[in-house]
């Protein structure tokens, strides 16, 4: 069966590189075992492009609970970390960025940064990979939004205003298990700023990780279709991190997306971080966002590099095994390419503009 093309909306490669400077041309040039992306694999997996995040962890305080076990037992509430200010996280943001430009010259063209929906369609025509500069949480961010502008000019054209802890803009979701995602209130005065300035710069708002009030707030302000870069559906995994049916019928309203999350946390009925879940919990999330979103609105979203992933997929490699079970159960051939790729191309360029 020949390779089917597919475009991921969200990855953690560039914390992997964060991590381990020294050795980033092995991570990024040299096929290997480790995590789930590199070059060679995705090149052989058919990935054709992706959201490149900048995320900034919090630091590791002594004592702290483990919450990775915790996660392995539900229920599980893990509380909220602390913000972080712009002075805390631009320097490392930065570096990040940088990494996902070295990423750029040290492929020798085998993946181009996307500023625009031609640079886009050129990758999609030359089987260069297409690489989307995001930002996982806006802390980088000062609540004075000059950092959006310096970033915008180096190629972030995504953004997720909070990832699971609180910034000056609106409030994440914690992990927990079971729950739903109203949790807090909504985008803060700083953060309907945030909003209106990323409308004019055209840069995607991603509601991945914002609480339910948050994501009504940009539903009321945004002017292009919501999106949710790497979500589940909460009627199959009760989890804070998913989304209501309610949500998935304002993103499909809106003309938006959703990507399904390879997490298994956010899999599995049962909440728990085991990887040996098979297809099942998988399809089921998939099946029930085609259903709530309808064939134009469901994409992939994998969490490659951030989570655990279902034994079944592994890492990059492993999703033609996913689109193979897609043609398994009947999804045909359009829909298979809407939901690899197609999807995807059509959202990123009604947000940016043709």
């Amino acid at each position: 069966m020949a390779i089917t093309p597919f475009f991921d909306g969200h990855n953690d490669f560039l914390l992997r590189l964060l991590r381990a400077p020294e050795n980033r041309e092995a991570l990024w040039l040299e096929g290997g075992q480790e995590g789930h992306l590199d070059l060679p694999r995705m090149q052989k997996a058919g990935f054709a492009g992706g959201f490149f995040a900048i995320y900034i962890p919090s630091p590791e305080e002594p004592g702290a609970p483990d919450y990775q076990a915790m996660m392995d037992s539900p229920p599980y509430d893990l509380p909220l970390p602390d913000l972080m200010t712009a002075d805390e996280t631009q320097a490392t943001a930065l570096q990040m960025a940088g990494h996902l430009m070295w990423m750029e010259r040290a492929s020798k063209g085998a993946l181009k940064i996307c500023r625009s929906s031609d640079d886009l369609r050129t990758c999609m025509q030359t089987g260069t990979i297409a690489a989307i500069m995001h930002m996982e949480g806006a802390e980088a961010i000062g609540p004075d939004l000059d950092a959006l502008y310096a970033f915008h000019a180096m190629g972030l054209r995504s953004l997720g205003p909070v990832w699971s802890r609180p910034t000056v803009f609106g409030h994440g979701v914690p992990f927990r298990f079971p729950g739903d995602p109203d949790t807090g209130p909504g985008l803060t005065d700083a953060g309907k700023a945030l909003v209106k300035a990323c409308n004019e710069l055209r840069i995607l708002i991603d509601l991945s990780h914002l609480n339910e009030k948050g994501f009504d707030d940009v539903a009321k302000l945004s002017d292009v279709p919501l999106v949710a870069t790497h979500s589940n559906a909460h009627a199959v995994t009760p989890s804070t991190r998913n989304l209501t049916d309610r949500q998935l019928a304002m993103i499909r309203e809106s003309g938006g997306m959703v990507g399904l999350n390879y997490a298994t946390v956010f899999l599995r009925d049962d909440g728990r971080k085991a990887t040996d879940c098979g297809w099942d919990p998988v399809m089921r999330h998939l099946d029930h966002l085609v259903e709530k979103l309808g064939e134009d609105h469901v994409g992939f979203g994998s969490d490659f590099d951030g989570a655990e992933l279902p034994d079944v997929i592994g890492d990059v490699t492993g999703v033609q095994a996913l689109i193979g079970q897609m043609r398994e159960r009947q999804y045909g051939k359009e829909l298979i390419e809407k939901i690899a790729r197609r999807n995807w191309i059509s959202l990123l360029e009604r947000t940016w503009g043709t």
